[in-house]
């Protein structure tokens, strides 16, 4: 999508447009050879997908599984490989960390180690936040040469560490491999400006996993992610709209705000994000409504849970329906198959209803129906203008 075009025949008008987010929706066929979706009592969006139009997107490109990052990005219009924003600086604006010129940021993950420095589990059972929080407190107080440290809690077992010097690089490969069994990936320089900050991310982790040696569950750290301040061409510009989101986890808080969306807080839960979207209606054209459960139950390998979280999203979903947007969008930034437990590059179901939207043939939004639907099988980036002409916000392109 070319954003100089989407400037040029983006125009105001007075609808609503809502874009729903169930982090990680798509999957793959479980054990009654039906996939989490097309298995949860999904009434509601049965019936929008009735009247509305299905299809499926591809988050980056075929055959690639996305971090939520990208996929956010390429849902809010950009193109993923040129808005390429490391995961450090989702997280670090999500809390609210103004990154500086001289920083680099990782989204760090407290884990297990085992016998030999084996991960057990990537999460350390999804530490309470409370004590990732206390641990980051005791981590602060290791001392790198020349350089400021921070290390912040995020969600969970999530935090953030940055770090500010001159001269500092994010030419650095993770070291979270992502898959249990396996030991931490020792940090190391892409290119050759990043050889300086991988010996003080060695230097870092050394000392950190010297801290927390005797912790259960919590006695080591992965670092992902690595990124600087990025320059991001603003969403409500671009779209020429007052644009907020709603999310009660703190990453795609991160990648809304450094595109230029404001963060509407207070919800903790779903139930939450719908009050709020009610209580901020009349101040915003377009809503970002973030939903995470479905990818964690995912990425947990829990059929059954994501099944569950996919319907307790369908049975909330008249809440939004009842201020009556012009135009709704429901879709996943990625697929999260729980036969899987992670990330996959499966194509994403997708639903648009409201406005001049052409029905198609569905009764059910499935991936089944997704796939002979209306709108085809498209690139996660083209949602946006589609969505926005059925909302009356594109101009005509020539004479």
């Amino acid at each position: 999508m070319d954003l100089d075009l989407i400037r040029r025949l983006s125009q105001p008008a007075a609808t609503k447009v809502v874009l729903c987010v169930l982090d990680g929706l798509g999957g793959l066929p479980g054990p009654r050879g039906r996939t989490e979706l097309e298995e949860a009592n999904t009434r509601n969006l049965d019936r929008l997908a009735e009247a509305g139009s299905l299809g499926r997107t591809i988050p980056v490109g075929e055959g690639i599984a996305p971090g939520s990052g990208p996929g956010h990005m390429a849902l809010f219009g950009y193109d993923p490989l040129v808005f390429d924003i490391g995961r450090g600086a989702l997280e670090g604006t999500g809390i609210g960390f103004k990154l500086g010129p001289d920083d680099i940021a990782a989204r760090g993950n407290l884990c297990t180690l085992g016998p030999g420095g084996l991960i057990t589990d990537r999460r350390a059972g999804r530490l309470a936040t409370e004590r990732t929080a206390e641990v980051c407190a005791r981590l602060r107080a290791i001392t790198l040469p020349g350089v400021e440290t921070f290390v912040e809690p995020v969600q969970d077992q999530r935090f953030l560490l940055v770090l500010r010097s001159a001269g500092l690089s994010d030419q650095l490969c993770e070291t979270d491999p992502q898959h249990e069994g396996m030991a931490p990936i020792v940090a190391s320089a892409t290119a050759p400006a990043g050889e300086r900050t991988a010996v003080l991310v060695r230097q870092w982790v050394t000392a950190a996993e010297a801290m927390l040696a005797h912790d259960t569950p919590a006695n080591g750290v992965l670092l992902r992610g690595w990124s600087g301040r990025p320059t991001i061409p603003p969403f409500p510009e671009l779209w020429k709209l007052r644009a907020a989101a709603i999310t009660a986890y703190p990453m795609y808080r991160g990648v809304a705000e450094l595109c230029g969306m404001t963060p509407l807080l207070g919800a903790h839960d779903f139930a939450e994000e719908v009050a709020l979207l009610r209580e901020h209606w009349d101040a915003y054209d377009f809503f970002f409504v973030h939903y995470k459960y479905a990818d964690s139950a995912g990425e947990d390998g829990d059929f059954r849970r994501k099944q569950q979280a996919i319907a307790a999203f369908d049975d909330l979903l008249p809440g939004i329906l009842d201020l009556k947007p012009n135009v709704l969008v429901v879709t996943g930034d990625h697929s999260t198959p729980a036969t899987m437990a992670s990330h996959s590059w499966h194509h994403v179901p997708l639903l648009m209803w409201g406005d001049h939207v052409r029905p198609d043939a569905a009764n059910q939004f499935s991936e089944a129906f997704c796939r002979a639907g209306e709108l085809g099988t498209i690139l996660a980036k083209e949602i946006m203008p589609i969505a926005m002409a059925h909302a009356g916000r594109l101009a005509r392109y020539g004479a």
